[in-house]
């Protein structure tokens, strides 16, 4: 699809070096953070966590940059919108449902149904870039994709007498009904949704705004909201406690969110929502290792069938882009 493809002209060899050095920071940060926001929710609410870790996020880079002489001002109503986008899709709906999500389901299978992202970029894309909506071969690699999903959810009757602690009550009657890891899936899947759509509005608006202070402004301006979100939800207002608790804070701060933030917002502005959201098919494979080695969890059959689907899903929608790039890097 043309409307993924990168404005301006075409990356030479040292730029697509720094742009894989990019994509491998941000799958190592986004990767591993689903196993550290497992261990911050062992105590802290979601929505607070979720708060602290754009405090701290919006903290570091606003600060880096300001040191650096980097830190621009939105200064046009494009630059505004982008902020307020980034701050309530890619940031605060984000992570809302993301932290809620992983109360019911683990980071592992949480993080194969974030690699639904690319697929939904493109059909966001399709309806609000191109305007022309679904081919029908386009539509079946969209359905791939949500079957995908829901082999990973699987629906079924639980058999856990009752929800995690810090779980919303309204939320009882579908985890009931779909069982912790369909519940954990259905709100992640929420929380894709949002990302895609978020990145795709940002390039129709296209704000002259460098990518690093929307990175910063929106994070400041997410966690106000998240913050808000949390006191209106009637979470106990708590500083984190223990060792770990700290470590985990401290890392969905600072690395997934000013380092992991800040390299997608990089790669999106110079390679397009396309490739940046490419990342989530490498994230499972950080997530995966990460959910064995601290955490010693396994990713069940069904979770790996279902990345199977989303994948081919992805290959089916983007067959021309996939195969320039493949033409791209045999050259």
């Amino acid at each position: 699809m043309d409307t993924l493809k990168p404005r301006g002209p075409p990356h030479g060899d040292v730029s697509r070096y720094q742009d894989a050095g990019l994509f491998a920071v941000l799958a190592v940060a986004w990767g591993a953070g689903f196993s550290a926001i497992e261990v911050g929710l062992e105590t802290i609410p979601p929505i607070l966590f979720a708060g602290f870790r754009f405090d701290v996020g919006a903290v570091v880079t606003i600060v880096a940059l300001g040191a650096l002489g980097r830190l621009d001002r939105p200064t046009t109503r494009a630059d505004a919108q982008a902020i307020l986008v980034a701050a309530a899709l890619l940031v605060f709906a984000n992570v809302f449902f993301l932290f809620f999500g992983q109360l019911y389901t683990s980071g592992s299978i949480a993080s194969v149904v974030y690699s639904l992202n690319p697929v939904l970029t493109v059909g966001f894309a399709a309806l609000l870039l191109s305007g022309g909506g679904l081919a029908p071969r386009d539509a079946v690699g969209v359905a791939l994709g949500l079957i995908g999903v829901v082999l990973i959810a699987r629906p079924s009757p639980t058999v856990v007498a009752e929800p995690p602690a810090g779980a919303p009550r309204s939320l009882d009657g579908a985890f009931a009904l779909l069982g912790p890891d369909g519940l954990g899936a259905a709100l992640v899947f929420c929380a894709v949704i949002a990302v895609a759509a978020g990145s795709v509005l940002l390039r129709r608006i296209d704000a002259p705004m460098a990518s690093l202070p929307t990175t910063g402004w929106a994070m400041a301006v997410g966690a106000v909201m998240l913050h808000a979100a949390s006191l209106a939800l009637g979470e106990p207002v708590t500083l984190p406690s223990g060792t770990w608790t700290w470590v985990a804070v401290g890392y969905v701060g600072v690395v997934a969110s000013s380092i992991g933030y800040g390299a997608y917002f990089t790669l999106m502005r110079r390679r397009g929502p396309f490739t940046a959201n490419l990342v989530s098919y490498a994230v499972p494979v950080v997530a995966s290792i990460t959910g064995w080695a601290l955490l010693d969890e396994r990713l069940p059959p069904l979770a790996v069938a279902g990345f199977v689907c989303i994948l081919a899903g992805f290959l089916v929608l983007n067959r021309t882009v996939v195969a320039e790039e493949l033409r791209a890097l045999r050259a």
